[in-house]
């Protein structure tokens, strides 16, 4: 409940302090090539649910179709100028805080697949659907320390480690962090987003899929 509480209240508030934003991205984004402001995709959700995940669009119009459900890379050609500032600064996924609201996401959480990839990844790994046992987030501990190239295995570590570990204290510090990679900019860093001190708690999950004694 507090979980819950806390997120109506500070995407409630977000969706309001952030509505000027709305507009300049919109007809940013518009002026870029012409394409949609939004872009929507199914996601699966808590408990396997499936909900209409919203970003602003940074990429091509019609990327999926033409390319396939990928996972963006780094110096991805399908990303246009105006989404490369939107990904660095996370601001193409501000719609998500009415997800949020509505109760489809939490702020922090694993970050929710599209139904493609998680079928995809049912086959693959046996444990993948554990992840869904708890509220997709906005941000995560797999956002944080780690990036959007490392395997799915160890994004999944990530996603498992959080969900024994969740607390809502562990959700505060989360989110104070996610603000200031924000504001400075380092999303799409594939290493460094946070000082060192801050990795050590929680290394990059070994290889072997075995937590290390500082996540343990």
């Amino acid at each position: 409940m507090l979980k819950r509480g806390f997120d109506v209240l500070l995407s409630g508030a977000g969706l309001i302090a952030s509505l000027p934003l709305w507009g300049i991205i919109s007809l940013a984004v518009k002026l870029n090539d012409g394409g949609p402001v939004f872009y929507r995709q199914e996601r699966v959700g808590k408990d396997g649910r499936v909900f209409t995940g919203l970003k602003f669009r940074s990429m091509l119009p019609d990327s999926d179709r033409k390319w396939g459900a990928i996972p963006a890379s780094e110096n991805d050609p399908r990303i246009t100028r105006v989404g490369r500032i939107l990904r660095a600064t996370a601001m193409d996924e501000l719609p998500q805080l009415w997800n949020i609201f509505r109760g489809d996401m939490s702020f922090v959480g694993p970050r929710p697949e599209w139904i493609e990839l998680v079928k995809k990844f049912r086959v693959e790994i046996p444990s993948f659907d554990l992840r869904h046992k708890v509220r997709p987030g906005l941000t995560g501990l797999a956002q944080i320390y780690g990036h959007s190239e490392i395997s799915r295995r160890n994004k999944l570590r990530y996603d498992l480690l959080y969900a024994r570990r969740q607390t809502f204290w562990l959700d505060i510090r989360l989110v104070l962090i996610s603000f200031a990679v924000t504001f400075a900019g380092r999303w799409e860093r594939r290493e460094g987003k946070i000082s060192r001190r801050r990795q050590r708690r929680y290394r990059k999950p070994t290889s072997s899929g075995r937590v290390s004694p500082a996540e343990a």
